[in-house]
């Protein structure tokens, strides 16, 4: 027997987050879920309304959706990492799955190097792991003065973030992407930009060192790269494989929870 819960706020060190927990009867594992930049928690309703056996909780980045009070203006990509094992103790989570998606499995990736006893398994979906190129961080500049007109700009991005046959063949993943992204302002979208990609630092040994079992899934247009030396599921679409791929996403779960509580 599954009941949901309202929203609740969990105060870190980055700001209060915005939580979503749906408990469950059950001593399986549960399962977190971070999205990544221009999204928030519902980029997982797809993945999440299938899962019926455990504890899920979902929860808005910081910036993103109902996490705006964010009182940390210098944060960093390992900030998320401890608001994200902060998160977990608040609940009182001692073992989780944990899934995400870019911004989120970037989180995860850190937090289960720095803590990998609190994590069962993770599911790096899309994750981006090599730092910014001097040709990324201008292209981001220019893409950042079209900003003000904001339907151009959401237009631009979903063109580089789905897959091109994912667009054509469902035009609503362009307003799932209007949706969220029209909550942020422009100096978060900046902030974001800047403190998730072009300030990230190359991720590539985190990986290799890594003691969590671990999955990766990426789209076949993706603009990430394969990460070394973990399975990972190629599929088809572009970079928001929960919303283009979500039975392949969901499959990434079943592997990684088969042999878990």
């Amino acid at each position: 027997m599954k009941s949901q819960e309202p929203k609740t706020f969990i105060q870190t060190n980055l700001g209060k987050i915005a939580i979503y927990k749906r408990s469950a009867d059950s001593d399986k594992t549960p399962i977190i879920f971070l999205h990544g930049v221009y999204f928030d928690h519902r980029l997982w309703d797809l993945v999440t309304h299938s899962i019926n056996d455990r504890t899920i909780v979902t929860l808005d980045m910081p910036l993103h959706s109902q996490s705006r009070e964010i009182t940390k203006p210098d944060w960093s990509l390992n900030d998320c990492a401890n608001m994200l094992i902060e998160i977990l103790d608040s609940l009182n989570i001692s073992k989780v799955i944990a899934i995400g998606h870019s911004w989120g499995s970037m989180t995860i990736l850190r937090a289960a190097n720095k803590n990998p006893e609190k994590f069962d398994g993770i599911g790096l979906c899309n994750m981006p792991f090599k730092a910014a190129t001097p040709r990324q961080k201008r292209t981001f500049k220019l893409q950042h003065s079209m900003l003000l007109f904001r339907n151009f700009y959401t237009k631009q991005a979903a063109k580089s973030l789905y897959g091109k046959s994912s667009l054509k063949n469902n035009p609503d993943l362009l307003k799932l992407l209007q949706r969220s992204m029209h909550i942020l302002s422009v100096n978060d979208i900046k902030q974001t930009d800047k403190k998730v990609i072009l300030e990230a630092d190359d991720a590539t040994s985190l990986i290799q060192h890594l003691k969590v079992k671990a999955i990766a899934l990426k789209g076949k247009e993706d603009y990430v790269p394969t990460p070394p030396k973990i399975e990972t599921i190629i599929v088809d679409g572009g970079h928001i494989s929960p919303l283009e791929e979500p039975i392949r996403v969901i499959d990434l779960i079943r592997k990684l929870t088969v042999t878990k509580g």
